[in-house]
């Protein structure tokens, strides 16, 4: 093979047809793959290599036709143009190719391109007959399969010709399958069955997850009683106070009151790979449209709303995929009371101070995160955008994939613990460790009591006149998990009232959400956006727990008492027009003549 540098392939095609997978098979990578929309957001980049030859490889975005609707599309739609002179690679499912043709004749005029199929095993399946050689030869331009081996497809793609299609031809050597449903798809394109299908695994997965002796509480127990009990022990024999101090508390108290979460994370995150992998989701999004219509919103505003269960940063990229800029910034502003999986390891360490079953807990605070969005979502409400959406075929989800989306995720949570979050239970360790001349002291006499004194009345309208629980919340403005680090590094666990946990836990479900997601809002809007909606978010949220606790505290008695003569006066407002209505209707006037 003859050595060449710096030409761009680019992956263009209909979403769902294999793109990302392509990607990821060409450059060796792990881009995040799916069969629903937003799951590339942007062009991704990475170079391909083939022994010693080398190709820029760049993902887009999936589009249908070339008057683009959604953000991303148009985004892929103007990176095409504004390359002229890559060669593209066209992605295309083997049973979507009639489909897909039109699109690419367009775009292949005057270009380097070539045809990539995938699914064929699918195709074939379903009754569908296709020919490479016949459809190459009518077409005019390379065709390739996706199926074989890696190395084998790879080479044929590093051997296509780069040369202009002056003209493609006819379709010839392809049979569309059959156009028939399977069981599965007509059970879940019945809306009462996948939304009834959807809200059993949704209870199922939690109590997987948080029900006690089940497989999350039990993988949590080994890890949190590896490092209370084991790890501890050991550290107990050290001599020096202060080293011991920075081992038990620095160390395992904190960084292990978070890593003690991780399987229960999993675990939810195999939730939505599950989802994401079947096909579930687009037909979720289908039936769900006409009521997130009704806020404003459309069917698929599902898709972003589910993954800020996973992270919240993630979920406002994959807004792109939305129909138009008051649509994405809507879903924005609903994203952060969505409860991601960096507040899980919170909700667990506050219910557990109170409950031997966090289950219903941590529920009842997920469900009214999600009561919160809506209701964001119905006060927004403005118009109703169109909805059209392409049904992902259903399908057994891929072992391999969901594997792999699995160990991602749990990576990238490993590698956050062990940078950000470990430096910052670090720094609040010595802060709170030793005076200003660095002598060694009791919390109190710390330098981050000195620093954070002030604070103490932010959470005193809540029963927690406390610097320490202010720096804690604070602290999750960078990372959620901080928090439960913190409230270990200080307390060991929460030493105040239930009323005051579950109005801390208002503000932490409401309060905006981390640095990461503030900087994705930044990306998707403005950087002033972003900093006036996170200060507005924690104002309120700080708000909203006052108000939660004064209920909470025997204030509902008085909200009702004051609200009974309220309730009267309307009463005997509405009755006395009644009467008067019904006067005039029996009594009418004279009138003289």
């Amino acid at each position: 093979m003859r050595k060449t540098q710096g030409l761009t392939l680019i992956l263009v095609g209909n979403p769902n047809a294999g793109k990302s997978t392509l990607f990821n098979l060409l450059t060796d990578g792990h881009a995040k793959v799916g069969n629903w929309h937003g799951v590339t957001v942007g062009a991704l980049e990475r170079e391909a290599k083939f022994g010693e030859e080398r190709r820029n490889v760049v993902d887009l975005p999936g589009i249908y036709s070339l008057d683009a609707m959604s953000l991303e599309e148009k985004g892929a739609v103007k990176y095409i143009e504004e390359h002229r002179d890559a060669f593209l690679l066209f992605v295309s499912e083997y049973s979507s190719l009639e489909r897909a043709l039109p699109l690419f004749q367009k775009l292949s005029r005057g270009r380097k391109c070539a045809l990539v199929l995938t699914k064929r095993k699918m195709f074939e399946r379903a009754g569908g007959v296709c020919d490479i050689k016949s459809l190459q030869k009518s077409l005019g331009i390379p065709v390739l399969s996706a199926e074989g081996s890696k190395r084998s497809l790879k080479e044929k793609i590093f051997a296509l010709p780069m040369r202009e299609v002056p003209k493609m031809g006819e379709l010839a050597g392809y049979r569309p399958p059959f156009d028939r449903l399977t069981r599965a798809e007509k059970f879940f394109n019945n809306g009462f069955f996948c939304i009834l299908t959807f809200l059993c695994a949704l209870l199922l997965s939690f109590y997987l997850t948080f029900a006690p002796g089940l497989l999350g509480d039990f993988c949590k127990e080994l890890i949190e009683s590896f490092f209370s009990e084991t790890l501890a022990g050991y550290a107990e024999n050290i001599p020096s106070p202060v080293l011991k101090s920075f081992v038990i508390d620095g160390l395992l108290n904190s960084i292990g009151s978070v890593l003690c979460f991780l399987p229960q994370i999993a675990l939810l995150f195999l939730f939505l790979l599950l989802m994401e992998e079947s096909g579930f989701l687009s037909r979720l999004a289908m039936h769900t449209d006409g009521f997130f219509s009704k806020l404003g919103l459309s069917g698929r505003a599902v898709f972003s709303l589910l993954m800020g269960f996973g992270c919240s940063a993630a979920a406002i990229m994959t807004t792109r995929g939305l129909d138009n800029k008051r649509i994405q910034r809507r879903v924005i502003l609903c994203l952060p009371y969505i409860s991601c999986s960096a507040k899980l390891p919170v909700f667990l360490t506050l219910s557990a101070s109170f409950f031997k079953n966090p289950f219903l807990a941590v529920l009842l605070l997920y469900a009214l995160g999600v009561g919160i969005a809506l209701a964001v979502a119905l006060f927004l409400k403005k118009d109703s955008p169109p909805f059209v959406m392409e049904l992902a075929p259903l399908q057994v989800p891929n072992p391999v994939s969901v594997l792999k989306g699995l160990y991602f995720q749990v990576k990238q949570f490993i590698i956050k613990l062990a940078t950000v979050i470990a430096a910052f239970f670090l720094l609040s360790w010595v802060l709170s460790s030793f005076r200003w001349n660095f002598t060694f002291c009791p919390v109190e006499e710390s330098m981050l009591a000195s620093i954070c004194g002030g604070l103490k009345f932010l959470f005193a309208p809540i029963g927690m006149n406390d610097w320490k629980i202010a720096y804690a919340a604070l602290s999750g403005l960078i990372a959620k998990e901080n928090v439960a680090g913190a409230l270990n590094l200080f307390y060991g666990g929460f030493p105040y009232s239930a009323a005051s946990a579950f109005a801390f836990a208002t503000f932490l479900l409401t309060c905006s959400p981390c640095v990461s997601a503030i900087a994705a809002t930044a990306r998707e809007w403005s950087a002033k956006a972003a900093i006036l909606i996170a200060l507005a978010q924690t104002v309120s949220a700080l708000l909203l727990s006052y108000a939660v606790y004064f209920l909470l505290t025997g204030g509902a008695v008085y909200v009702a008492i004051a609200l009974v003569p309220v309730i009267a006066l309307l009463i005997m407002g509405k009755n006395s027009v009644e009467k008067v209505s019904r006067r005039r209707r029996h009594h009418p006037k004279k009138i003289h003549r």
